[in-house]
């Protein structure tokens, strides 16, 4: 379980391809001596687990189900990528629940300048509509952020300069393919009401759920 607040960013030094999956050699951009084998770690928001490890960098491997949801399969040595290690009990939250399972891709359709900050407008599946919504939580790329805007398909992030200097928004522009996981949350609240919703014979609607506070 992560938190979507990244603890600095890596380097990849190596991409191993083969039978439609891959194995990472990644290099952290700060200081870390006490890795552990087979602890988890969020690369792009992407839970992978640490195969074995040195002083300077760890090794990874990503299936085909990773790679078809994520953006993993699309690096190369030399990019960069956020890291975060796992959260463990009683860690200040201060971020939002983040599972490390992305839910596919988003991709950035504009960067404007918000002072200092910066405003992304990214295009996500449509399908996955009813989990975003306006002042809720979303994380690109392992990056947690609040929507500040969104519909159909689409959805608008602030990112305050402390975030384009610790992650890789900074170089985030229009195409780039991001890794898009909703807030778990909202995913079970959508399966719980889901029988619900579509019943013949159910009270649940929509208005209902807007006159008890819902």
């Amino acid at each position: 379980m992560f938190t979507g607040l990244v603890l600095g960013m890596g380097e990849v030094l190596r991409v191993g391809r083969g039978a439609g999956e891959c194995r990472f050699t990644f290099r952290p951009l700060f200081g870390v001596d006490d890795w552990v084998k087979g602890e988890s770690v969020a690369v792009n928001g992407v839970c992978l687990s640490v195969e074995d490890f040195d002083k300077t960098a760890f090794n990874a491997y990503a299936s085909h189900e990773t790679l078809r949801l994520s953006n993993l399969g699309d690096l190369g040595a030399g990019d960069r990528v956020n890291l975060e290690r796992a959260m463990a009990l009683g860690d200040r939250l201060g971020g939002h629940l983040v599972s490390g399972h992305a839910d596919g891709i988003a991709v950035v359709e504009s960067v404007l300048a918000a002072g200092s900050s910066r405003v992304i407008r990214a295009r996500y599946p449509s399908a996955f509509a009813p989990q975003v919504i306006a002042k809720g939580s979303v994380a690109l790329d392992g990056v947690s952020l609040t929507i500040n805007a969104c519909g159909d398909g689409f959805l608008e992030v602030n990112v305050i300069p402390e975030t384009q200097r610790s992650t890789t928004v900074a170089s985030w522009t229009p195409g780039r393919k991001l890794n898009f996981e909703t807030d778990m949350i909202g995913k079970y609240v959508e399966k719980m009401l889901a029988a619900w919703k579509d019943a013949p014979a159910s009270r649940l609607t929509m208005d209902f759920l807007k006159e008890n506070g819902f």
